[in-house]
C-alpha cells in the first residue's frame, strides 16, 4: 500500500468498509432481503439502511472535527451506536 501513501488508520477504514459490504453481500445471498418500514420515513432494505448510517457516521465526524473539541474515538462510538440502531428499528 506504499504507493497511495495510505497510513494504517485508513487502511483499517477501508478494510472494515470493505468487509461490511462483503458481509452484506453474503447475507442478501444467503437470506433476501424484504423491504421494511421502521422509525424512518421510507421503506428501505438492509442495503438502505448500511448506506444511511455510513453516510450518518461521515457527518457525525464531520461535526465532531469542525465543531467540538471531542476525540474522534466518541463519534465512532455514536457512528456504531448509530448503525446499530439504524439498522435494527430504522
Amino acid at each position: 500500500m506504499e504507493w497511495m501513501v495510505w497510513t494504517t488508520p485508513t487502511a483499517i477504514f477501508f478494510a472494515t468498509i470493505a468487509a461490511l459490504l462483503l458481509g452484506m453481500t453474503a447475507w442478501e445471498i444467503a437470506s433476501p432481503t424484504v423491504e421494511r418500514k421502521g422509525f424512518l420515513p421510507i421503506a428501505t432494505t438492509r442495503g438502505d439502511r448500511l448506506f444511511i448510517g455510513l453516510v450518518c457516521a461521515a457527518y457525525i465526524h464531520l461535526v465532531v472535527v469542525g465543531f467540538t473539541p471531542f476525540n474522534l474515538w466518541l463519534a465512532l462510538a455514536v457512528s456504531i451506536l448509530w448503525l446499530v440502531i439504524l439498522m435494527r428499528w430504522g
